[in-house]
């Protein structure tokens, strides 16, 4: 349209004479996208580092889907859900990618100044602690008295003690050995710790990298263990849950890139390599289909699409969460979750 008009413009000035060509030519350029249509700035902090599973997010950035919405979107990698969290709670970015069992707690602690999280993107979490065979940890009972090798933000960790619960053993038996993220998987190698916590296609993963046979690799992971809860999900802050029209564009632009990835996981190797140049592509490849498979396209998602929650579901998680975490009260799920800003179903079916 603006181009339509600025070509109509045009054949007017020449038709007019020199000063107003000038004059029109200043209005064509308040007509331009730069200066009429000014981007809106978005902060974005993932969770992690630059990896095949977040790379639906690099790739709506590199195909300009963002800007298409309107969104002048800058990306950064986290270190860890709960530091994303925070990294909202405070205003120094405006929309996360983080685990929304850390929101949770964060909202019981937080009323009135609750952080939505408006798109599910793992309707299957992926948390879990992990072991290898030549410990001789075969069962849950086992971990019992061991050491658990692990980064306090790591949500897998936050969430052990839940499920130590689910198994019966007592948490407190377990000690826990701060770790780096680099350390974690080779502390375990190395046999300083007894087990670690850890995104299932992470963890695992991450040993195989480093020498180790996935047929060596023992995993609990918890949603094995009667643990219905939900995954990562993209969180806004109260100051972008205002602006509803901003919210929606880039979850649909998100949306969009996620069924590009789902169709053709090469697409978000290719945009992850050209951020991170030093990533293993056939590691992330790996780790991207792993994800997709275990975590993203659920029967759920596939009849739903991505993005909502089964409402049942999510109140009943809330709350195991909350008792979890002996928060005082489990916050409501409408202060957790809100699909409202999300684009038509049609828009986000990701697989047949």
């Amino acid at each position: 349209m603006i181009s339509g008009v600025a070509r109509v413009l045009s054949r007017f000035a020449q038709s007019r004479g020199k000063g107003r060509s000038v004059m029109l030519a200043a209005a064509v350029a308040l007509l331009s996208p730069v200066a009429g249509f000014a981007q809106t700035p978005v902060k974005f902090t993932l969770d992690w580092v630059f990896q095949g599973p977040t790379s639906p997010f690099l790739v709506a950035l590199e195909k300009g889907y963002y800007k298409a919405e309107g969104l002048d979107v800058t990306m950064d990698p986290g270190q860890g859900s709960a530091g994303a969290v925070q990294r909202v709670a405070t205003g120094a970015y405006d929309i996360g990618f983080a685990d929304v069992n850390s929101l949770i707690e964060y909202n019981a602690k937080n009323v009135g100044k609750e952080i939505l999280c408006v798109f599910m993107a793992y309707d299957f979490p992926p948390f879990g602690v992990h072991t290898l065979k030549k410990t001789g940890i075969s069962k849950p009972a086992d971990l019992a008295g061991k050491k658990l090798g692990a980064p306090v933000f790591d949500a897998s960790f936050r969430l052990f003690p839940a499920f130590a619960k689910k198994v019966g053993i007592d948490a407190a038996s377990v000690t826990h050995v701060n770790l780096t993220p680099q350390l974690r998987e080779q502390s375990m190698v190395q046999g300083t710790v007894d087990f670690i916590s850890g995104h299932y296609f992470s963890s695992t993963l991450d040993l195989k990298a480093r020498g180790v046979k996935l047929e060596d690799i023992v995993s609990f992971n918890y949603s094995d263990f009667k643990m219905d809860v939900y995954g990562n999900g993209i969180i806004v802050s109260p100051a972008f849950a205002a602006k509803p029209e901003v919210v929606t564009g880039f979850l649909r632009a998100t949306a969009k890139a996620w069924k590009e990835v789902a169709a053709n996981p090469a697409i978000g190797i290719a945009a992850a390599k050209k951020r991170d140049p030093l990533i293993d592509e056939a590691l992330e490849t790996e780790r991207l289909a792993m994800s997709l498979k275990m975590n993203v396209l659920t029967p759920f998602v596939k009849e739903n699409g991505i993005g909502d929650v089964d409402p049942a579901r999510f109140a009943r998680s809330v709350t195991d969460v909350a008792d979890a975490f002996g928060l005082p009260a489990a916050p409501a799920p409408d202060k957790v979750f809100s699909n409202k800003y999300l684009p038509p179903k049609a828009e986000r079916m990701v697989a047949p």
